[in-house]
């Protein structure tokens, strides 16, 4: 049976200049050093070096496959907060650079020095990535349907069964549809058989300013801190500076939205106190919501008592190398291949 690929249509959250680059690292949202307390040391370090190669896979894979997608790799600097201070960072610096990870520790006078950004500490870390989404999931898409998978918008599953023999499915207009095997990748939209796995429902707001290639920092590299709320930013290629952050634990679309000019302004101001540089005037400002849990770690497996049926759930903001991750993991179970790192990012 061919691959089907069934999308329901959604508002677009992002307009075409705003969403023109993400972010693609391997970094979790939750550091090596706070993830080890949860996993132990082992665990974390394969966690880690999964997301890594995932990043490497899929900028070799689009090579090879000649999608373009504005791929570029990039830098990130991961500037102290109030979760990693100057003490933790280079403590989070050794945990990874024992493993493998390019990670160098920058104290204030070379983090001024290098980037003009006045905090404690910071870590430079090599290896991540930028592209354009929109490109890239429509090279895959378009390459997908070439070798004979089906894209089927727009239709929503309404119902679902599994078997011995297979999964059925029915969707809201009455089509019934026989799978060997299904993969549900319905993002922070949680089908009912998955389980919730301690996930939060978070809301995030980001602009993009004007273009200014001028005043870009060097290495265009990825920012973020290690705060609670978090502040990110990177640049498009014509200049422009996206940043985000501000988020609130709620997912309501409307309450979301009437908070975006406010939310809106909070991070221009952020963003002008820490690059006085840049003009941090928003041209674009929006929202939206995504799925996270405490340990930043996506879930990718079997659903629990749903025989051929998996999901994919890529928790934070890394889901793009996550989905790269997944098809790794799903292809693997459905081949019934047996992966070192399976068992470290399905349901338990």
């Amino acid at each position: 049976m061919k691959p089907l690929i069934l999308e329901r249509r959604r508002r677009a959250l992002l307009g075409s200049t705003a969403a023109s680059t993400s972010l693609l690292q391997f970094e979790l949202d939750t550091p090596l050093t706070a993830l080890s307390r949860k996993l132990g040391a082992r665990d974390a370090a394969k966690v880690w070096l999964a997301s890594r190669d995932a990043v490497n896979e899929l900028r070799t894979r689009s090579k090879r496959l000649g999608i373009e997608a504005e791929f570029a790799t990039r830098p990130s600097l991961y500037l102290s907060g109030n979760v990693l201070d100057a003490r933790g960072l280079r403590k989070e610096a050794r945990c990874r650079q024992a493993i493998g990870l390019s990670s160098e520790y920058m104290d204030r006078h070379a983090l001024r020095h290098h980037f003009g950004i006045e905090r404690d500490a910071a870590l430079l870390n090599h290896g991540n990535a930028e592209a354009n989404p929109i490109q890239l999931a429509a090279g895959y898409l378009r390459l997908a349907m070439k070798s004979g998978a089906r894209l089927c918008a727009p239709h929503e599953v309404v119902d679902l069964s599994s078997s011995s023999r297979g999964i059925e499915l029915v969707t809201d207009d009455g089509i019934e549809i026989q799978a060997s095997h299904v993969v549900l990748c319905t993002g922070y939209e949680l089908a009912k058989i998955v389980p919730p796995m301690n996930n939060k429902m978070i809301s995030t707001w980001a602009i993009a300013t004007r273009p200014q290639p001028e005043s870009i920092w060097p290495q265009r590299a990825l920012i973020w801190e290690s705060s609670e709320p978090y502040l990110y930013m990177r640049s498009t290629r014509d200049g422009r500076v996206i940043c985000g952050g501000e988020d609130a634990e709620f997912s309501d679309p409307e309450k979301r939205d009437r908070l975006t000019k406010m939310k809106a302004a909070r991070i221009s101001t952020k963003l002008s106190r820490l690059m006085p540089a840049i003009d941090a005037r928003p041209v674009y400002s929006w929202s939206g919501t995504f799925g996270a849990n405490s340990s930043g770690m996506p879930t990718i497996g079997q659903i629990p008592g749903y025989r051929h049926c998996y999901a994919v759930m890529g928790y934070g903001g890394n889901g793009i190398t996550f989905s790269m991750l997944a098809s790794r993991l799903i292809t693997a179970a459905l081949l019934k291949r047996k992966l070192p790192e399976s068992g470290l990012f399905g349901f338990r």
